[in-house]
């Protein structure tokens, strides 16, 4: 007999140990769904023991909570198949297709090779194919509702990873269900009545599709006539849902198809307005209450205590096999459409969460006897640490500020506006002197386009008072020179390609100012002198590519005829002083070495950062370029070569430009340190040449 006040009291303690155990999670920074399962581990005999445990939740309540709980899954599976955005795949469709199958089937094809291996131990002998078919569907799924729930926290949804990420977990729930629904039906189809039922899921598909979907296409014109959404609209939708539920549950394949179906055939185009009041008013008795309730009874299933150490080995494969088989399977997909390596690695974790559909897949194993209650805990178990890992790693792998970047760029974007690669210069003392070190950021601003250059000089406040007279018009008189000097440099810039910006002003603290001038810049590459006032600042403080020209690039300018004979106070490079007017810009040198002689790049523990500086100098300028460091720098010399550069690897030659990573350690004789920018990809190099080989537009 059924004790209502009991079955109340439960009710209590089910809502709000989900609600408080929701919310710690969500202050933990994982989703509310891990909470509320934890939560009914917890209320369940993990916890509480058969004493306390069967007295709450005994036989005789699971029943009633059970069917509260799919009545809960039944409106959830509704959301899930109305918020189903087809628009998703528009445009992606190759790369989310081809991410999605290896994102299912490679995890597919290792879980049915281990429930091969598990199969002895935990079905019989004509259970083992539905079995194997659902251990493979259970390991590719993804949660497709947590999965966007976590993009929106981190507003990756707004940039192409989110987007991507988003319509290859659409197709592969799709996958999902379409393999959970064969297992459904073969596990089903023991007796005669389930077998010729089964076959009755195509015309029931078709119906959907071809008759119910223009029938509720006549809500839309009601919902507007009316101006709200009705109780007997509402009621119309209701029925609907529960009718398309139970003709799936009766043809033996779950009732969750149906409630899915349904909500991927209302109708979308000008229904906006109806779908968002059909979710507000679902979603809250959903989400507030019968949804929490099935995670809740999903995790009073999990018996944790009953676990041995073979079950911990078994756990250890299951793990293994189900982020191993996802992040594998997706990321070598995605690699094969040529996304970035951070990207793909990205997506990989992304995609490995499994939360709400995992559950809900074996929560139907459970139901349909495929899974037994040992394996269904280690399933929850994969399940919860699968999505809680997704969080953290996807900020170490794609750290907020890369999304940062990357939502600023999909800004621009949206609003039809090319951002150019800025190169931004600090000019030190006297600009007339500084022509080479502006000829390096020319030269490194040209392998992207469009391009352009900012030339930022600060001129320190005269000592002792300013006052109106003749004192500040010699002042000015020399600010007024220095923007000639600095235009002069501009112009010969522009002669090359780049749009160049002048930024000169009198500074109190130049060494103070200077950072924050970089910093408000915004960037990609900064190029400076080492001893240019507050360079500790710029290059701690700029999340780009620096490059810093030593003092050692002096040495090798000194065969330069470009070169005054004569160095003048404050310049970064005493021996390397050039005056704009000295001689024909096509003919001066770079920062250091002849225009003619080799590159030679330090390659290894570094990143590629130095060596695409040095690829970007020797092709621009027709240099050959050495790779030196050992191993790494021989494969790299050899790959460049294959590519049609003039690379070789060894020793370096006399009278070459060095460029060296800026590691934090000292390479003896490099003329340019090149410190990566933050988060950097791996060097795609086959590509950096194509660009780099590109011609360049003049304005």
């Amino acid at each position: 007999m059924l004790h209502v006040d009991l079955l109340l009291l439960d009710l209590v303690i089910v809502l709000a140990a989900a609600r408080l155990l929701g919310a710690v999670a969500r202050w933990l920074g994982q989703p509310p769904v891990i909470g509320e399962i934890v939560a009914g581990i917890l209320l369940g005999p993990t916890l509480l023991g058969p004493l306390i445990g069967d007295q709450l939740f005994g036989a005789e309540m699971r029943p009633p909570l059970q069917a509260l709980a799919n009545v809960g899954l039944v409106l959830f599976m509704f959301v899930v198949g109305l918020e189903l955005d087809q628009k998703l795949v528009r445009g992606k469709g190759r790369i989310a297709v081809t991410v999605a199958l290896g994102s299912t089937v490679v995890p597919f094809v290792l879980g049915c090779v281990l429930a091969l291996g598990i199969a002895g131990d935990h079905v019989g002998g004509d259970r083992t194919l539905p079995f194997v078919l659902f251990m493979g569907a259970a390991m590719s799924a993804t949660a497709f509702p947590v999965l966007a729930r976590i993009l929106t926290d981190r507003g990756v949804q707004r940039i192409a990873l989110g987007g991507l990420s988003l319509a290859a977990a659409a197709v592969i729930d799709v996958l999902a269900w379409t393999v959970l629904a064969v297992v459904v039906g073969i596990a089903g189809a023991g007796d005669a009545e389930g077998q010729w039922k089964v076959l009755l899921t195509v015309p029931y598909a078709l119906v959907m599709f071809l008759v119910v979907r223009p029938l509720l296409a006549r809500l839309v014109p009601a919902y507007e006539k009316a101006g709200r959404l009705t109780p007997s609209l509402l009621s119309l939708v209701l029925i609907g849902l529960i009718g398309s539920a139970w003709a799936t549950e009766w043809m033996h394949v779950h009732f969750i198809f149906g409630a899915f179906v349904f909500g991927a055939v209302m109708p979308r185009e000008g229904a906006e307005r109806l779908n968002h009041e059909i979710l507000e008013r679902l979603e809250q008795l959903a989400v507030l209450l019968l949804l929490p309730m099935f995670f809740v009874v999903a995790g009073l299933n999990v018996n944790l205590r009953a676990l041995d150490l073979s079950s911990l080995g078994t756990l250890a494969a299951i793990l293994a096999v189900a982020v191993g088989g996802k992040l594998l399977g997706s990321y070598a997909a995605a690699r094969a459409q040529r996304l970035p390596n951070r990207s793909s690695w990205a997506m990989a974790v992304l995609l490995n969460t499994r939360g709400l559909t995992e559950i809900v897949i074996l929560t139907v194993g459970l139901q349909k006897g495929v899974l037994d209650d040992e394996l269904y805990s280690l399933m929850v178990v994969m399940a919860l640490v699968t999505t809680a890992m997704t969080g953290p790693l996807l900020r170490r792998i794609y750290p907020d500020r890369r999304v940062a970047r990357d939502m600023a760029e999909a800004e621009r974007a949206a609003l039809g506006v090319a951002a150019a690669h800025r190169v931004l210069t600090v000019v030190p003392g006297s600009p007339a002197e500084q022509a080479p070190l502006v000829d390096l950021a020319s030269a490194l601003a040209r392998a992207a386009s469009p391009s352009e250059v900012v030339l930022a000089h600060l001129r320190p406040y005269p000592q002792g008072r300013l006052e109106v007279g003749s004192g500040l018009s010699s002042e000015l008189a020399e600010l007024a020179e220095t923007l000639h000097d600095l235009e002069g440099l501009a112009g010969t810039v522009r002669a090359h390609g780049p749009e160049v910006r002048v930024v000169s002003r009198f500074s109190g603290d130049v060494a103070a100012e200077l950072p924050e001038l970089v910093t408000g810049a915004q960037p990609d590459l900064v190029v400076l002198p080492a001893d240019v006032s507050g360079y500790a600042g710029i290059r701690d403080g700029a999340v780009c590519r620096v490059v810093t020209v030593t003092p050692a690039a002096a040495s090798g300018l000194q065969d330069s005829p470009a070169r005054t004979s004569a160095a003048s106070p404050g310049s970064a490079d005493p021996a390397a002083r050039t005056s704009p007017s000295s001689a024909d810009p096509a003919t001066r040198t770079s920062a250091a070495g002849s225009a003619t002689g080799p590159i030679a790049v330090h390659h290894g523990s570094g990143g590629d950062a130095a060596a695409h500086v040095a690829l970007t100098l020797a092709l621009l300028q027709d240099r050959p370029l050495v790779v030196v460091g050992g191993g790494r720098a021989s494969a790299l010399a050899q790959r460049l070569a294959r590519l049609g550069v003039a690379a070789t690897s060894g020793a370096v030659p006399a009278g070459a430009l060095v460029v060296a990573p800026d590691a934090g350690t000292a390479v003896d004789g490099a003329h340019l340190l090149v410190r990566a920018e933050q988060d950097a990809d791996p060097m795609d190099w086959a590509a950096a040449v194509s660009a780099l080989r590109a011609p360049v537009p003049h304005p």
